[in-house]
């Protein structure tokens, strides 16, 4: 009911599932961390179905720059968008990593979270309201962000260019339901 066959041909998937192993074609399930490959960090959406994403971007439309540029500011927005135009060129994989340590919530409720999350402005913060927090938040109800947690990680992601600030709660309080 939740899955998916997408055509390889149009896309540029790494094919490797959490324990790398090849895995074509990629099936994505409603659900599913998506987690892609910049060139020097990771940016990561929530599959959604029908070839779509819900993911926290800054309001760009060039996506190879947006988890930077929202590295610049304090505010992002909850997209939703075809899976393929937010990859574009980069790799990507299925990486529901805390699957073991943190049970995921429900499918329907994942989904209709990102879904009624859609276009509103979220606090952004490199360490503590990232899209990788904010997916994590969907699917496991917990925000964490392995990339915030290492420091080195953190400034590798802004290229240099920022400074790490202090943490705050991950959603204001009408998100965390």
């Amino acid at each position: 009911m939740y899955r998916i066959r997408i055509p390889l041909p149009s896309l540029r998937c790494s094919g490797k599932n959490n324990n790398n192993n090849l895995d074509f074609p990629l099936e994505l399930k409603a659900g599913d961390l998506i987690e892609i490959f910049r060139s020097c960090y990771q940016h990561w959406a929530i599959y959604v179905g029908g070839g779509k994403v819900v993911h926290l971007a800054p309001e760009c439309k060039f996506y190879r720059t947006a988890s930077i540029l929202a590295a610049l500011s304090d505010k992002a927005y909850v997209r939703k968008d075809q899976l393929l135009v937010v990859v574009q060129k980069d790799t990507y994989r299925i990486n529901n990593k805390h699957d073991e340590t943190h049970p995921p919530l429900p499918v329907s409720k994942i989904i209709q979270k990102a879904e009624d999350l859609v276009g509103r402005e979220m606090p952004y913060n490199l360490t503590s309201h990232n899209c990788e927090h904010f997916v994590m938040e969907l699917r496991y109800g917990v925000a964490m962000s392995d990339q915030s947690s290492n420091p080195v990680l953190a400034v590798n992601s802004l290229g240099g260019l920022g400074q790490v600030t202090t943490s705050q709660p991950p959603f204001p309080p009408s998100v965390n339901k």
